[in-house]
Formats: structure tokens, sequence, C-alpha cells
């Protein structure tokens, strides 16, 4: 199924109380790139993050980003009583040679290095880690939902282009034996004036020669059967599981220059007005296939 390369998915939830919020966006790009944007108490897992949105998606730029908010009680510093006992030891027998002219004060001693310890957040990664990688896929599946609805979108859109390719096509074809036909036709009334004005004398021979190479060189037969297998094989690549993006790109460079040398060698006005539409229609193919993945 062809799946656009823009894209949105979003999810939070709560694991261990910590409260999770996943996001994760997705525009163009040629190839596949993955940008994270985790909490720095997360940064050894961007590896695993990576690998998993490696595993949903093949092209495009992939921005997924984390947001965690851990509960009061979690995010609180913490008093190491050790150190604590042993700054007051310490201070115990100068506040009794001072006597009243030194106290001990409960909040200084707890701005002295090594007494308050940030929260360690290694546990709280090991408690939520499963959590927020399901989090984290059920983000890719929402993401990946959205690129095939518009991917779909953009399938009717390309196989609309192709009708107007294969209709124009048709005109080609029924104009391509007439033009031969007209142009021996002409060429026997200019020779037949010429004749009769005594200017010139051409036998019959070389008119047919001259009408032979003519055919030759605005036969468009073989140029018209590869731009329909071409369609047909555009038709057929977006029908493929697999990502098919830059398939549907070169196929349609292809259908552009079968179409280029069709006008090139049609000698015709009818022809040329609907190979003009028909490289309109090839145009669009090119700009939508851009999104594709």
């Amino acid at each position: 199924m062809l799946r656009s390369m823009t894209g949105f998915g979003s999810v939070t939830g709560e694991v261990n109380g910590v409260q999770y919020a996943v996001e994760a966006r997705s525009v163009n790009n040629r190839y596949l790139k993955v940008v994270l944007k985790l909490p720095e108490s997360w940064s050894g897992a961007e590896a695993e993050v990576e690998k998993l949105v490696r595993s949903h998606v093949q092209r495009g730029t992939v921005t997924l980003s984390v947001r965690m908010r851990v509960p009061d009680e979690k995010a609180s510093y913490r008093v190491n009583a050790a150190a604590l006992n042993s700054y007051v030891e310490q201070l115990r027998p100068m506040e009794v040679e001072a006597k009243s002219m030194l106290r001990i004060d409960l909040g200084s001693l707890l701005q002295l290095p090594g007494v308050c310890e940030p929260p360690s957040y290694d546990q709280i990664v090991k408690e939520t880690h499963d959590g927020l990688m399901d989090l984290v896929g059920q983000t890719l599946a929402d993401l990946v939902t959205m690129r095939q609805r518009e991917g779909g979108e953009l399938k009717d859109d390309l196989l609309g282009h192709c009708d107007v390719i294969e209709q124009h096509l048709e005109t080609v074809v029924a104009r391509a034996p007439l033009v031969v036909r007209e142009y021996h036709e002409r060429l026997t009334s200019r020779v037949a004036e010429l004749a009769n004005a005594g200017k010139v004398q051409i036998d019959k021979e070389s008119l047919a020669r001259e009408v032979a190479i003519f055919a030759d060189r605005a036969d468009v037969a073989e140029e018209i059967s590869r731009l329909r297998g071409h369609v047909g094989q555009f038709r057929q690549a977006t029908e493929s599981a697999e990502p098919a993006g830059r398939k549907l790109d070169f196929i349609a460079q292809e259908m552009l220059r079968e179409a280029n040398t069709i006008a090139s060698k049609g000698s015709d006005v009818e022809i040329a007005r609907a190979v003009v539409d028909i490289k309109t229609a090839i145009d669009r193919i090119k700009e939508q296939v851009q999104n594709a993945e």
C-alpha cells in the first residue's frame, strides 16, 4: 500500500507514576533521517528508540520527542543522613567552646556539599523502560496509520493523472497513421503543381522513397508502446507492499522521456497538443511522488 512521507502521531500515558508524552512527526526526505529529542536521563536509550523508528518507517525525516514529568515525591532531593551527621559531629565541639556565640543552623547545614543529593533517575528509567517503549511503539503506529491514510489519497491522485496520460495517448495512437498519409497527399499535390508548371519532374519511385523516409522518421509506435508499458508499471508499483516512492519517481522520468520523443517525432499539431497534456500530467506525477515513501 502506498504511504505518504508526512504524518503525525501522539500518545500520552503514565508508567509507575511517571507521566510521559510522546510525539512523532515526519516530513519528506529522499532517505530516512531520524531526529530524537529525549530527556537527558534517557540518552542511553537513543539507539533502541531509533531502531524502533526504523522498524516502522523507511523514508522521510522523522522527529520523535519524549517529555517526562516525574511526581514530586520522586523528584525531590534526598538528605544524606550520614553526611549531615558527620558535619554535626564536627561542629558540636566548636559549639560547646563558643557557648552562646555559635549555634548550629539546620538550613545552613543542608547547603553543605553532599548533604542534599539530587534524585537519581536511573532507577526511574529502569522501572519505566518497558512502558515507555510501548508508548513509543503506539505513537509510531499512529504515525504510520496517518501516512497510510494520506498515501491512499496520494495514490488516487496519481492514478487520476495516469488516466489523463492514457486518454491523450489514445489521441496520439489515432492520429499517428494519418500523419504519414496526409504528408503523402501534400507531397504528391505539391509535386503535381511543380510538374504542371514545368519546374520539376519527379518519378513515383523518388516520391515513394521520400514518403518512406518521412514515415520512418515520424514513426512513434515504439514510443507509444513503451509509454503504455511505463504507465502500467506505475499502476502496479502503487499496489506494492514495499515502499515505492523512488521507483515511482524513476518510472515518471522514463514516461517523460518517451513523451519528449513522441513530441519531437510527431510532426503534427494535434499530436503536439496531446503530448503537452501528457507532459503536464507527468509533471504533476513527478511533483506528487516526492511525497511517497
